[in-house]
């Protein structure tokens, strides 16, 4: 039984389709995870190995942190540069073969850093899925001069393709600063326009990247407690949870809960 448990709001548990929880990985030790595990495990639905960080640690070490992930429920899944750059080498299905061993349960399909072809893609997250694994895609490119060039436009067919395509989620870039790339401006402020016409796709589908305070209390307060958020730091995870239910001030007795 959790302390004060007559006072805390009720959130629907996992396995969850809304108020999804994306934590950022970026290269945790056994220790702290099996910490952070203990402490917040229940408030994570995604766990992203961000990058190429999984080629650079030992596949016994990966494979120990996956079975932590994945005995709390979390879909542990490696970070899209890794695929983008499996897929420049021609080396798919060797990364999809790796990731399977591992133990991944999804793959992000991305072209943040690289392009892929709109039909290319679509195959892509097909073969994924038919391996057995979530597809996750991600819309936006890396680089702010580049990503400032996709209209909302273009996202917006870009989102809808893949999900007729059958992608489980589709995360909207915000790199790990979320400042200049995406729905948001260079202060890290979200643009309310370009937000409102994205959310009109499939609002249960996205995941918004929101690694800044503001930016998770803003769509909080926009979309509700069960707004799908990403690239939220290991160390965030509890505080995140606390502005889901109003247990903190930014969102206390402002939420349908």
């Amino acid at each position: 039984m959790k302390a004060f448990n007559f006072i805390a709001p009720y959130r629907m548990e996992k396995p969850r389709k809304t108020g999804i929880t994306m934590m950022l990985d970026k290269g945790m030790g056994l220790r702290a995870l099996k910490d952070l595990m203990e402490v917040s495990g229940e408030y994570i639905d995604l766990a992203k190995l961000g990058w190429g960080t999984s080629a650079l640690h030992d596949r016994d070490l990966i494979r120990e942190k996956i079975e932590m992930y994945l005995s709390h429920d979390v879909n542990p899944y490696p970070g899209g540069t890794l695929f983008e750059i499996a897929h420049m080498k021609n080396k798919f299905d060797e990364f999809l073969d790796e990731s399977e061993k591992l133990g991944f349960t999804a793959i992000e399909i991305s072209d943040g850093s690289t392009n892929i072809l709109p039909e290319e893609r679509r195959d892509i997250i097909s073969k994924v899925k038919d391996n057995g694994f979530l597809a996750i895609t991600e819309v936006g490119k890396k680089d702010p001069n580049e990503d400032c060039k996709l209209d909302v436009d273009e996202r917006v067919k870009l989102i809808n393709s893949d999900i007729n395509a059958g992608a489980n989620h589709i995360l909207i870039e915000a790199r790990e600063g979320g400042k200049g790339i995406g729905i948001y401006d260079e202060c890290g402020d979200v643009k309310e326009d370009e937000l409102e016409t994205l959310a009109k796709t499939d609002l249960e589908k996205l995941i918004w990247e929101a690694p800044l305070k503001n930016q998770q209390t803003y769509l909080i307060l926009k979309f509700g407690a069960n707004v799908n958020l990403g690239n939220i730091a290991p160390e965030e995870i509890t505080s995140l949870e606390t502005m889901r239910r109003g247990l903190r001030g930014d969102t206390l007795g402002k939420l349908d809960i």
